[in-house]
């Protein structure tokens, strides 16, 4: 009788967590990780690491995920000093990059050795978490310049950063959550158009004096990729290309011929949405598709449910940090967008993407458990 009880005192806590969680966002963010997994199989065969080390990241995330839920979210909500730290901490790592060497022309990453880090993910978290923070304490207040002033330096800090490595990507996902937790905290219509018009002049700007020549000609590429099939148009013709060789159902796990003869640039990363499409067609594009919106649903319902200004704010920047993501890398993969660089979320290979999702999950799964 007594193992039946060790049994059951192990079983109980697991089912009682389970009753505390969104197990719908739980499953479905497991689910499409395991599918991340198999999709890098498809890519890299048996006989590469890169589906070891996915296997690993997943895990981590996963573990990340659950403890980060046992963590009371309120510690963030009510204190400024973690906030701030996190926040400082994303700053001194993203300025590190830019002394570090560059992967592609850019950059973006940390390595130690053959740990790599992509700083501006955990930096997306760390702004998230401070909007909430600022404009939860705020939001009677919300019409008072200032705020929008003080809030938008918090933004534009890393963004500065972010453009001199340079990463137009992540500054355009820095730009969405800033805006969306603004826009979300109440402003009035004259501050809107206002930041309509800053928005404009400094997009202008941007294209005049700050975009790299290779960053234009991505962006003239997008509009005609066939003007320079074997130069900026390359990528995005091959995405195309793999994209339709997958029909309906697919070419089959493994069998995608861009991808397997190289001609796919990137299917690990920046056109791992492709390397679906080709290896699982359509329906495993749709498939991915709609796993993303209910865990985009999920996280705003728990937002929804929240019982402060915090909860909300915050499910919403993490809506956004996963939404824009998935939008963009979509959007680039099939020729609706320039090709920018961010990974997809669940999908792309590597951890800081990842886990940094995974933790915000973790939190919004406090904010579900604790209220």
């Amino acid at each position: 009788m007594a193992p039946k009880r060790d049994f059951k005192h192990i079983i109980k806590p697991i089912t009682s967590y389970l009753r505390e969680i969104d197990i719908t966002l739980f499953a479905t963010v497991v689910a499409i990780s395991l599918f991340g997994i198999i999709n890098m199989y498809g890519i890299s065969g048996s006989s590469g690491s890169y589906v070891a080390k996915q296997i690993t990241i997943v895990a981590i995330g996963i573990f990340a995920m659950i403890f980060f839920s046992f963590f009371n979210y309120r510690y963030l909500k009510n204190y400024s000093f973690p906030v701030l730290v996190l926040y400082g901490v994303s700053l001194i790592l993203l300025g590190v990059t830019l002394y570090t060497g560059t992967i592609r022309g850019v950059s973006s990453w940390i390595k130690i050795g053959s740990f790599t880090m992509e700083p501006s993910e955990l930096a997306k978290l760390a702004l998230i978490i401070l909007m909430a923070k600022y404009f939860s304490q705020r939001h009677i207040h919300i019409n008072q310049i200032r705020h929008i002033i003080i809030s938008g330096l918090y933004y534009a800090v890393p963004v500065l950063i972010i453009m001199a490595q340079p990463d137009l990507g992540s500054a355009i996902i820095f730009s969405a959550i800033w805006f969306g937790v603004l826009l979300a905290s109440g402003i009035n219509k004259r501050q809107l158009f206002l930041l309509a018009i800053i928005g404009i002049i400094i997009a202008g700007s941007l294209w005049l004096f700050v975009l790299k020549p290779y960053q234009k000609d991505r962006l003239e590429s997008f509009l005609d990729p066939h003007n320079d099939p074997q130069g900026a148009g390359y990528n995005l013709i091959q995405s195309k290309i793999a994209i339709g060789s997958g029909y309906l159902f697919g070419s089959g796990l493994g069998k995608g011929t861009q991808t397997k003869l190289g001609f796919l640039p990137e299917p690990r990363n920046d056109f791992v949405f492709a390397s679906v499409g080709e290896q699982f067609g359509l329906v495993g594009m749709g498939l991915i598709l709609a796993a993303i919106i209910i865990i985009i649903s999920r996280v705003l319902a728990i937002g929804e449910g929240a019982n402060n200004n915090f909860g909300r704010l915050f499910s919403l920047g993490v809506a956004i940090f996963i939404f824009f993501h998935a939008i963009i890398g979509a959007s680039v993969n099939i020729g609706l967008m320039p090709v920018t660089g961010i990974p997809f979320p669940f999908l792309s290979y590597g951890g800081s993407n990842l886990i940094s999702i995974m933790i915000g999950l973790g939190i919004l799964q406090s904010i579900k458990r604790y209220g």
